[in-house]
């Protein structure tokens, strides 16, 4: 026993730079607090406390974000590196989570799974998202991507009366589970090859071509990045392994929909540029065409899937999938050009999608099909606050001069062709092109189509479980009326999710208009990943 006493008296772990380490810090202190106080059982504490401490641990986490700026440090001993990039990405993860709590607000999910165990998932997704997008080591890298996934299998099955949720929990738990699994391979592949877990030692490794698996060095390290790329891409929603994604952003509720359609991608996104831009640069000559290829599949195959579908969140799943090859294309680039352009679409993507995914809820409050295309029909009328949204988010989206999606398309495409990837750009072309026959037909439908009746249905219809433990669900006479101008459907109500829905409109043309500052964000993030060229 003394023995063990004193060896505990000179074990030291890593020194902390616990400033930099803050805005983790506010993620994991933020959600230990609104679970103890979901604990309290007064409906206002739950109902209105909970959400509001969720906001407040959001902000904090961006303004501690602010406050590191241009401060880089790595920490735990080089586990973690708070650069400029994985700031920008972690203030990106805040704003979807502040949208993901205005959204939830008056949502049936945190009632039925509680408001503080709900939250605090949200919160600690985040922090995955953050340890993953900063991770600068293998198994740093790792616990990251399960800390932000195993959350979200509990947050998409949350409505725990709804089949169509729990279904959505347990495809993702599979789906993520295979993903994860490959991940892990791979990165114990490229670990027996390089015989190094930091990025930098990998780097250095692989351009210096001294890999410690002898023969089989090249073999291991070359299967070790086709796994990762393909962990990676589960995770990005990229094809050929995509087919999870409409499945599960329909079942989902609508909130965790679109947290992960913007939340989850972006920071899949930013661990593709930190590991391959940095980890892996050094055999960029073997991975970039395997990318490049899966970038261009990627494009098609989501913009050509979105066009036949009448159920919005599976429309925007296949478009997610198209948009994940845009966004792929930067990093195939592996210039600082390339990261710019990354980074900038990963923030105009944020706007877009969210304002759209606002609507669709406002309107899933209002009517029991409000997630399909023809509950759209004749929104200009009956709601122009919901309307011009959702028009400018499609819009965006399409690439339609004026908005942030069209910049952040054309910066994307001077990235290719600067790159010698020019026929990529050329499809990045086409996939846009073919875009425009779903996001134009959701306008038209908006603006061009009269308005549809709601379906009645009852309280426990298509889709709904029987209330389990004496539950209930409880539905307002007028919840799902409909009618024309000045009718009782055409009311504001759910004031936070149409405030959620006309703020990231607004951001869209702004800074389509005005993008400099988003210009700047992104040049800093591409500069914290020391590229010279």
């Amino acid at each position: 026993m003394t023995f063990v006493l004193v060896a505990a008296a000179h074990i030291k772990g890593p020194h902390i730079d616990w400033k930099a380490f803050s805005p983790l810090l506010c993620l994991g202190g933020g959600g230990l607090v609104i679970l103890l106080v979901g604990l309290f059982r007064p409906a206002l504490i739950r109902e209105k406390v909970v959400p509001g401490l969720a906001v407040i641990a959001f902000a904090l986490t961006i303004a501690a974000c602010v406050g590191r700026f241009h401060h880089p440090a790595s920490i735990i001993a080089g586990a973690l590196s708070i650069d400029d990039l994985s700031l920008e990405l972690i203030m990106l993860f805040a704003v979807a989570g502040i949208a993901t709590v205005l959204m939830s607000w008056q949502s049936v999910a945190p009632r039925e799974s509680g408001h503080g165990e709900y939250f605090a998932l949200l919160l600690f997704s985040v922090l995955g998202m953050a340890t993953f997008v900063s991770a600068t080591d293998l198994i740093t890298l790792f616990l990251g991507i399960e800390l932000l996934s195993i959350p979200l299998y509990i947050l998409c099955a949350s409505e725990t009366r709804r089949e169509g949720s729990l279904e959505s929990g347990l495809k993702y738990l599979i789906v993520g589970s295979v993903g994860s699994a490959t991940l892990v391979y791979g990165l114990a592949l490229v670990y027996g090859a390089t015989g190094a877990t930091a990025f930098g030692a990998i780097g250095q490794a692989m351009s210096l071509n001294k890999l410690s698996g002898g023969v089989l060095g090249n073999a291991m390290v070359l299967t070790g990045l086709g796994l990762t790329i393909v962990g990676f891409a589960f995770k990005a929603s990229v094809a050929p392994f995509h087919q999870w994604t409409p499945d599960v952003y329909e079942g989902a509720p609508t909130p965790i929909t679109a947290f992960m359609a913007t939340a989850t991608k972006a920071a899949a996104m930013g661990a593709f540029l930190r590991f391959f831009d940095v980890a892996a640069l050094g055999a960029q000559s073997t991975w970039a065409p395997l990318l490049a290829t899966i970038a261009a599949i990627t494009m098609i195959v989501g913009n050509a899937g979105a066009l036949g579908q009448t159920s919005l969140k599976r429309m925007l799943g296949y478009s997610g999938v198209g948009q994940a090859g845009y966004m792929l294309a930067g990093v195939v680039v592996g210039t600082r050009l390339g990261i710019q352009a990354t980074v900038f679409y990963l923030f105009g993507y944020l706007f877009m999608n969210m304002a759209a995914f606002a609507v669709v809820v406002c309107e899933e409050h209002e009517r029991p099909d409000g997630d399909y295309l023809s509950a759209l029909a004749g929104l200009g009328a009956r709601k122009a606050w919901l309307a011009w949204p959702m028009t400018i988010g499609m819009l965006g989206l399409a690439g339609i001069p004026g908005t942030i999606g069209f910049i952040g398309k054309f910066q994307l495409i001077s990235a290719l062709v600067s790159g010698d990837y020019t026929w990529l750009a050329i499809v990045l072309v086409i996939g846009s092109m073919i875009s425009l026959g779903y996001y134009l037909r959701v306008v038209a439908t908006i603006w061009m189509r009269p308005p549809v009746a709601a379906p009645a249905v009852s309280p426990s219809g298509p889709g709904e479980l029987a209330p389990i433990a004496g539950g209930s669900i409880e539905i307002e006479s007028d919840e799902w009326d409909v009618g024309g101008p000045g009718a009782a459907g055409a009311r504001l109500r759910y004031l936070e999710v149409v405030f959620v829905a006309v703020a990231f409109a607004a951001a869209s043309i702004f800074f389509g208009i005005f993008p400099s500052p988003l210009f700047h964000l992104a040049t800093h993030a591409a500069n914290a990943l020391g590229l010279s060229f």
